[in-house]
């Protein structure tokens, strides 16, 4: 590998990283028009393992904020990322693939209210754009969920 392409695998591997921690900020923030900025046209998402739905980002980001309005504090952590560039048949380095996990605890309004935590694992997938790299499809599997209820007992899936 040349210097060059080594310089170039790192500028986009940085710029992937950009957009994997924009996502966490937006979510965690509640920022839904960033949220929506992210991703390619057409663009999708599949929150259906935590509950949620799952489709084109627009639609999912309407979704989100009213979900997730209930929890006035909340974060969005993302972490221990992966990151595979295509390198299928025709591909010329414009996808990537990103592994990461992720948890987040969300506190409801009031004083005593309890907090609701939930961790799991996200597939990212992005493609170079115009505009730089975009989210083209965002699969979240929630591995496990921490929420009050009769026995307090976390839910796990």
């Amino acid at each position: 590998m040349t210097q060059r392409v080594e310089l170039a695998t790192v500028r986009d591997r940085l710029a992937v990283d950009d957009v994997i921690t924009d996502y966490a900020v937006a979510v965690g923030d509640g920022d839904w028009t960033a949220y929506r900025c992210l991703f390619a046209p057409g663009g999708r998402a599949d929150y259906r393992s935590a509950g949620g739905i799952a489709g084109e980002a627009g639609e999912v980001a309407a979704w989100l904020a009213e979900r997730r309005g209930e929890f006035p504090v909340r974060q969005h952590l993302v972490v221990n990322r992966q990151v595979r560039f295509g390198v299928w048949d025709q591909d010329t380095g414009d996808t990537v693939h990103v592994r990461a996990d992720y948890v987040s605890p969300a506190l409801p309004a009031g004083d005593d209210a309890p907090v609701h935590v939930s961790g799991g694992r996200y597939a990212f997938a992005l493609l170079r754009t115009p505009d730089g790299w975009r989210l083209s499809d965002v699969v979240a599997e929630e591995l496990w969920r921490r929420a009050p209820g009769p026995s307090g007992a976390p839910v796990i899936n």
